[in-house]
């Protein structure tokens, strides 16, 4: 499931955007990032050919399996770090930027291990705005 970070990052925002939206075009993709929208239907392009998502006629943009599963991956290890460093003192900014950071490039074991050892602190329904991350 070898995928970039760019694409990781519209990925958790379509999952983002569709809690919050009842659908997702790539207008709400382009204001939420704050990209142009030509930077953003190439993106959906290249996601589309690789069946992370589809778009139907009207423009509405769906989470295929394997989109999701990404998706719901990088939102998890995102929700986890930032909590996990808000807790232990950090500003809330600052948590965010690096979650968002980090979230891409750690291994599937240590995400595990932090996740083990870091339980449940307070991350349920702790919504984050993706910030490039």
């Amino acid at each position: 499931m070898a995928i970039n970070e760019s694409a990781e990052n519209y990925l958790e925002t379509i999952l983002i955007l569709s809690k919050k939206l009842p659908v997702v075009r790539s207008v709400d993709i382009a204001e939420e990032l704050g990209f142009k929208k030509s930077s953003v239907s190439v993106a959906m392009k290249h996601l589309r050919e690789k069946e992370h998502i589809s778009v139907d006629k009207s423009g509405f943009i769906t989470l295929m399996p394997s989109g999701r599963e990404i998706a719901e991956m990088i939102y998890e290890r995102h929700q986890l770090l930032s909590a996990w460093l808000v807790h232990l003192g950090v500003s809330e900014e600052t948590a965010v930027e690096d979650a968002c950071k980090i979230e891409h490039v750690i291994s599937k074991e240590s995400f595990q291990a932090i996740k083990d050892h870091v339980g449940g602190i307070g991350l349920s329904d702790r919504e984050t705005k993706p910030q490039g991350g």
